[in-house]
């Protein structure tokens, strides 16, 4: 092995130690989000409002996170991102002491802008191989995602009553030391800087926006976004379905459970299916995947369908996400990137927090089947718009 290829995969595995560690952050979010907002809001109606805020501060943080990386390097813009995470998590950690509801709020916000730093290291990972080894690399980058499931709500069990007799603020005052513990590697792995752009180069970071006018990108934006959206929407009320149909609160976490597994244990192998049969192939075939997963919830309310159903879909998001971003990572040039995938992200975002609030809406008014068919509808509809924009002449 060459040096530039050692010193290459020797940044590879940097990135994704790092990426690994401040994975956690995500799952003990979920979890505290709505206990500790439980627990100091002045009513139950507002009990998920922190979690609600860290997702909106998510969609605002992440195209000025993109183009701060932009212009001043993958590295400075994690860096920022883990600098903004620490700040949060003691914000939080500080208002369990106070038992400030608002401060909470405004903690979870800091916190939801910080990670959204952070999924731009699939990104990263594929600047640091070459351009065949690209697939491979953004899909082992989200392997860090399934022990993130596995490790987060162990350290938040650990470190929940650390600080006692103050409830919970142990496990913030845990998110800050992960985070500090995640930055670490960073300051071992060297990332290609973008250029410094003069004055008059400045506009071209934003005219670069036109590259959605070119078929490759639009169909790597749509797929990644038709892919993390019907994931959202099936996904959010499965635990709420599978109470109203009778099963235990733990029969649901178990779904849950293997949904997540399967969204991520196909990373291991996803990059080098992309390398044998194509990236385009193994994007559509996740969004066909992801049909076979709303007709599986349409057909049956037994736990094998809800079982069949989640983990098909946690499967064919991992296909369709994976692929879309191999897909972005080649379309796009240098110069585009900052922007480009700053829109990608939050086009993502924004697809994702509809699809999440809407999915509450279908389920609780019209039923699991509706939600379903809905789903099934959209699957052919996307279907359809990307089958004629490929047939459309250039």
């Amino acid at each position: 092995m060459t040096g530039t290829g050692f010193s290459r995969n020797a940044n590879f595995i940097g990135l994704l130690f790092a990426n690994t560690i401040l994975g956690v952050a995500m799952p003990m979010l979920l979890i505290l989000g709505g206990l500790t907002g439980l627990m100091l809001a002045p009513s139950a109606g507002l009990a998920t409002l922190p979690a609600s805020v860290q997702t909106l501060a998510g969609l605002l943080a992440t195209a000025p996170f993109s183009l701060l990386m932009g212009r001043f390097g993958r590295r400075a813009g994690f860096a920022a991102g883990g600098g903004v995470a620490v700040v949060g998590a003691l914000m939080a950690t500080y208002a369990m002491f106070t038992d400030s509801f608002v401060l909470l709020c405004a903690a979870h916000f800091v916190l939801g802008a910080a990670l959204s730093s952070f999924q731009y290291f699939r990104f990263a990972a594929a600047e640091v191989v070459s351009v065949e080894w690209q697939p491979v690399a953004i899909s082992l980058m989200l392997t860090s995602g399934l022990v993130a499931a596995i490790v987060g709500p162990e350290v938040f069990i650990m470190a929940k009553d650390a600080l006692a007799p103050v409830p919970l603020a142990g496990a913030y005052a845990a998110l800050a030391a992960i985070v500090l513990a995640g930055i670490a590697p960073l300051s071992a792995v060297q990332i290609p800087k973008p250029d410094r752009p003069r004055l008059n180069e400045r506009k071209t970071r934003f005219s670069a926006l036109t590259a959605l006018q070119r078929k490759p990108v639009r169909r790597a934006v749509g797929i990644a976004a038709i892919s993390q959206g019907v994931m959202m929407f099936l996904m959010i009320p499965t635990p709420l379905a599978m109470i109203g149909c009778g099963f235990s609160e733990a029969t649901a976490g178990d779904v849950i459970r293997w949904h997540v597994v399967a969204m991520f244990a196909p990373s291991f192998f996803t990059g080098f299916l992309i390398k044998r049969f194509g990236v385009e192939q193994i994007a559509i075939l996740g969004l066909v995947m992801v049909m076979a997963a709303a007709l599986a919830a349409a057909v049956g309310l037994s736990s094998v369908h809800f079982y069949g159903s989640l983990v098909l879909l946690g499967a064919g998001w991992n296909f369709g996400f994976i692929g879309a971003t191999s897909m972005l990572a080649t379309a796009v040039a240098d110069t585009e990137k900052a922007a480009i995938q700053g829109l990608n992200d939050t086009i993502i975002a924004l697809v994702s927090t509809i699809c999440a609030f809407a999915a509450g809406m279908v389920v609780t008014g019209f039923g699991w089947a509706v939600l379903a068919s809905v789903t099934m509808a959209f699957l052919l509809l996307s279907f359809a718009v990307l089958s004629l924009g490929k047939l459309k002449p250039a």
